[in-house]
């Protein structure tokens, strides 16, 4: 008996060294339910009833023995989950001493408090109890009762059930002798618990992506990368790259994407992650990011103008000079236009001809155009002036002849009556100037001479008789043919360059000392 006792201690001293042992290694709480956990380990007994101590048959009066505590036993049990709170157990245990042993199969519902690493629970029994006695047959009874424990769980497949505690109902009436053969039985356990499968299935593996930047111009690089979660940290994950345009270079959970020569539009990057050694079904996750690639800017060219000179009489022509300038460096034409004469452009330079265009400004617009349609126009105005009036032209006023052979040089009445008219115009215009030109035939002797004669002549009669200021008058000899002489006028401003016409000293030419009188008749009339 002695032995038997110290047997328990010395086991129970084993399980809370094991528990102290073990302390220090303990996990977080057992996040996941087993569907199945089995313990086994130490269980004490005290049966709570007699038996007889003669063999049967034998009165009720016999004489019977209590059973003491029987410390030699154990416990084993294995419990299926339903849920997290509730199961079903089946209970088996095994005790035994001088002079019975008992063993118990039992089943009952469980219910667990599963809180961090402890997990209380209570339980219902019910099903047979062996009892094998000295001087008694084995017998099979019913056994019921209940109780509770709590289990301590290291890891989420392994804990420690620190006691459990249970009262047994076992009615053994028919093999006990002076007594009434119920037992009421208090019995302890303790001991290893194992838990297989999982209630609740593992989390679901993920994965999330992500590129940077998620807006950019083709030829940038995009930088993806993904994260998961819920897979083990012990495996190794394989990653799949994909995309939908622009070429990857994968690195394990980063991957850069070159983006040169794509179209504006948005794309894709995917990825799967995959670990080989995970749980069926649980062992992929995948996700995707994506990232678009903008139109080009556009910024419009830019385009300014001038001209040379700005300033231009009608018919003449002004060079028109435009540059243009493209800030995404693009292609660019020019083109022209006017409010007013003609513009002809040929690239950056255009050419204005004011040929039949009206006094006044005009517009010159060049407009410069990039390969996509954008445009930019810019303005110079070239001002036009009228033509000067034409310059005041010298006028033949008269003519005169010297028919007498014989007084070549003499001017009568005919040529004074037609110098009188030449006379009023020059006074008329007294700023003008008076040129008289005297000819001579080629059959006259000395014409030279007669042609000087007959211009000083004439200059002399419009001067005495007329009083021309003499500082006003010309005189020159021509080489047209003719006994005649011509008086032109000069108004201010026009030349005095008489096609055919030369100078001479008049001073070296004697006039005529004095014209025979006028006679008051007709111009017309004849000397």
């Amino acid at each position: 008996m002695l032995q038997n006792k110290i047997c328990g201690q010395v086991g129970w001293l084993l399980l809370a060294l094991a528990t102290l042992g073990l302390a220090p290694c303990l996990a977080r709480g057992q996040e996941t339910v087993p569907k199945v956990d089995i313990f086994a380990g130490y269980s004490w007994l005290n049966p709570g009833g007699t038996v007889a101590t003669t063999p049967l048959p034998t009165p009720a009066t016999a004489p019977t023995t209590k059973l003491n505590s029987i410390t030699e036993g154990w416990g084993a049990a294995a419990a299926f989950n339903f849920k997290k709170w509730v199961g079903v157990e089946a209970d088996f245990g095994g005790h035994y001493s001088d002079p019975a042993n008992i063993t118990t199969v039992t089943f009952g519902p469980r219910f667990s408090f599963r809180s961090g690493i402890f997990s209380p629970f209570v339980e219902g029994l019910a099903g047979i109890s062996r009892l094998s006695a000295a001087n008694l047959s084995s017998h099979t009874a019913f056994a019921g009762g209940g109780g509770g424990g709590i289990d301590l769980w290291f890891t989420r497949r392994f804990a420690v059930r620190l006691i459990q505690a249970d009262y047994l109902y076992q009615d053994q009436s028919a093999s006990a002798v002076g007594g009434k053969g119920r037992f009421n039985s208090t019995r302890l356990q303790g001991g290893l618990v194992l838990g297989l499968g999982s209630l609740t299935p593992p989390a679901t593996p993920s994965a999330s992506c992500s590129v940077q930047p998620t807006s950019l111009l083709a030829g940038e690089p995009v930088t993806a990368t993904v994260a998961t979660q819920n897979f083990n940290p012990k495996h190794t994950i394989n990653y799949d790259w994909k995309t939908t345009g622009g070429k990857l270079t994968p690195s394990n959970q980063t991957a850069t994407l070159e983006t040169t020569g794509l179209s504006p539009g948005s794309y894709t990057v995917n990825v799967t992650a995959t670990d080989p050694k995970g749980p069926k079904d649980y062992r992929q996750a995948a996700c995707n990011a994506s990232f678009t690639v903008n139109e080009p800017p556009k910024h419009p060219p830019t385009i300014s103008c001038s001209a040379n000179p700005t300033t231009v009489r009608v018919g003449e022509t002004a060079t028109v000079t435009c540059s243009g300038h493209s800030p995404d460096n693009r292609s660019l034409n020019y083109s022209w236009r006017s409010t007013g004469g003609h513009i002809a452009g040929a690239g950056a330079t255009g050419i204005l001809d004011t040929k039949g265009a009206a006094p006044g400004p005009i517009t010159v617009t060049g407009t410069v155009t990039d390969d996509r349609g954008l445009a930019a126009s810019a303005t110079v105005t070239v001002n036009v002036q009228p033509l000067p009036p034409p310059p005041p032209q010298s006028s033949k006023l008269a003519e005169i002849s010297f028919p007498n052979k014989k007084q070549a040089a003499r001017v009568d009445n005919t040529a004074k009556a037609i110098l009188d008219d030449a006379a009023l115009r020059l006074q008329r215009d007294a700023g003008s100037k008076g040129i008289v030109v005297g000819y001579f035939d080629p059959a006259e002797k000395d014409g030279s001479s007669l042609a000087q004669q007959r211009a000083v002549n004439a200059k002399a009669y419009l001067t005495k008789e007329k009083a021309i200021d003499p500082g006003r008058l010309e005189v020159r000899t021509g080489t047209a043919g003719g006994a005649r002489a011509e008086i032109y006028l000069v108004p201010p401003g026009a030349s005095s360059e008489l096609a055919g016409t030369q100078a001479f000293d008049e001073s070296a030419v004697q006039p005529v000392k004095k014209a025979p009188a006028r006679h008051h008749r007709h111009p017309a009339a004849k000397q």
